[in-house]
């Protein structure tokens, strides 16, 4: 059972629901690191997007372990709605991307990440993002706070050491913006002129949200489709850590959409709202 406290979300025995999902996203980073490490096969899935047993071993991992721990609050997770089980939900709900980046999971560039968020009436409250490659774990306990650390190798969670996160107030000569390793669009070099942007990195997977949560980037534009399980673990983080999403149009990004088939609309992550 999840409830709410002045401090957070907790979950069994009082436990921060962060450190839970930190558990958990750790363990499942480490089956994907199994298979990482071998010579995967990579399958197709009917949108032609690509899966690996990777992909499916860690949202085995995450399921099992969600149900442990919240037995009452529904998960859509990615694999298993593209075989079409995606569960009624409600108020409060889990989303997860068991891996998400998969083509830089394939590419073997390590930038590809673990996630896994706490949705409330539309909003991530809670969420994880977990780099097994770079080490790289980030965590929204709530709302309004955001940490991150470097593990070690074999390192758990609860050994390392945790930082807060904050976004950073706009540079005067101009913003930084991240984009798509794998999704850059001349669209997006044009906003990205049109918005006075001059120097650009680039990032696969949620790691975006992470750059920009951690203010070394300014914005994030995403001007293609993506998926809720996508998004909604960086955006916690980056939500937590003082940022915010916005559509084009320049309403907040919600989760539960369940009439577009979960995905989302064009939108820009900000560091601080513009």
């Amino acid at each position: 059972m999840i409830e709410k406290t002045s401090s957070g979300f907790v979950s069994r025995e009082n436990r921060p629901l962060g450190d839970d999902l930190a558990d958990i996203a750790f363990d499942a980073g480490r089956a994907i690191m199994a298979i990482y490490e071998t010579d995967f096969a990579v399958e197709r899935k009917d949108d032609a997007s690509p899966v690996t047993e990777a992909d499916e071993k860690a949202e085995a991992i995450i399921l099992d372990r969600l149900k442990t721990i919240a037995p009452d609050i529904p998960v859509i997770a990615e694999e298993s709605a593209a075989a079409g089980n995606i569960p009624e939900v409600a108020d409060c709900f889990f989303l997860v991307d068991p891996l998400d980046g998969t083509k830089e999971f394939i590419r073997r560039n390590g930038e590809f990440t673990v996630n896994i968020a706490l949705v409330e009436k539309g909003e991530p409250v809670a969420g994880v993002v977990y780099a097994p490659v770079l080490g790289m774990m980030a965590l929204a306990d709530s709302p309004d706070a955001a940490r991150e650390a470097s593990l070690e190798p074999g390192q758990r969670p609860a050994d390392a050491r945790w930082t807060p996160l904050s976004t950073r107030a706009r540079p005067a000569d101009g913003p930084v913006a991240v984009a798509s390793r794998s999704h850059r669009s001349p669209e997006t070099d044009a906003f990205l002129a049109e918005h006075g942007v001059t120097d650009t990195r680039s990032a696969g997977s949620s790691l975006k949200f992470i750059l920009v949560a951690r203010g070394e980037a300014d914005l994030y534009p995403r001007l293609g489709r993506t998926m809720e399980w996508d998004t909604a673990a960086g955006h916690a983080v980056l939500r937590a850590a003082g940022g915010v999403v916005l559509t084009r149009d320049g309403d907040p990004l919600r989760y539960a959409k369940r009439e577009r088939g979960y995905d989302n609309p064009e939108f820009i992550a900000w560091g601080r709202k513009p």
